[in-house]
């Protein structure tokens, strides 16, 4: 995290917070982003992430934000996508989805690696494959008590365009995104870990 990072997660904050298209559904779509950034402010000295770690949280925040300024339903490149293929449904949702498994699989893999929980890869990926779903499943419930507690804010916070399956598939292509990242980034991450711990260990105070 640098002064970049920051000032790209900022100005995306600003702008999907200027004039978007629901204010509550805006607050619970970009909320996982602002917890995210007191996160990693509050253990950016005792647990450091590597710089893939950190753009991926990065990427996934801008993925939150835009769904927030539109709604997952309305974003305007995925309209256009949906009617140049001639899809039944806006998919910026399954995008999101599809995120909200690649990157904790990245963050979940540096976390398990780097405090030694397990050391054998088959069970470590398999352990960030359990968190993947883990909390692909946390989010679904999540959506489905927004949806109880807030009916005004339910359709645009669900996403599911009257697609009956949506719970189901939101949690497939969370699963997808943790096979494809540790199938595509596994090699690269292990380089910037091991970068990372090679690198000087700065005082805490």
């Amino acid at each position: 995290m640098n002064k970049t990072w920051f000032g790209i997660f900022f100005s995306a904050l600003i702008w999907s917070g200027t004039y978007p298209k629901d204010y509550l559904t805006w607050v619970l779509e970009t909320a996982p982003a602002m917890i995210a950034l007191v996160v990693l402010i509050a253990t950016r000295r005792k647990f450091r992430l590597t710089g893939l770690a950190y753009s991926l949280i990065l990427i996934h925040s801008l993925i939150l934000m835009v769904g927030g300024h539109y709604t997952y339903a309305e974003v305007p490149l995925f309209d256009w996508l949906k009617d140049a293929f001639n899809l039944d449904r806006n998919n910026y949702d399954k995008l999101g989805h599809f995120a909200q498994g690649f990157i904790p699989a990245i963050i979940a893999r540096e976390i398990l690696i780097r405090n030694h929980v397990v050391e054998s890869i088959k069970w470590l990926n398999f352990f960030v494959i359990c968190i993947c779903l883990a909390i692909s499943a946390v989010y679904e419930l999540i959506e489905w008590w927004v949806a109880l507690l807030s009916k005004e804010a339910a359709d645009a916070f669900l996403g599911t365009q009257g697609y009956i399956w949506d719970t189901q598939s939101d949690m497939a292509y969370a699963l997808l995104g943790a096979m494809m990242a540790l199938a595509l980034l596994s090699r690269i991450h292990d380089r910037y870990i091991s970068k990372l711990m090679l690198e000087p260990v700065q005082p805490t105070s």
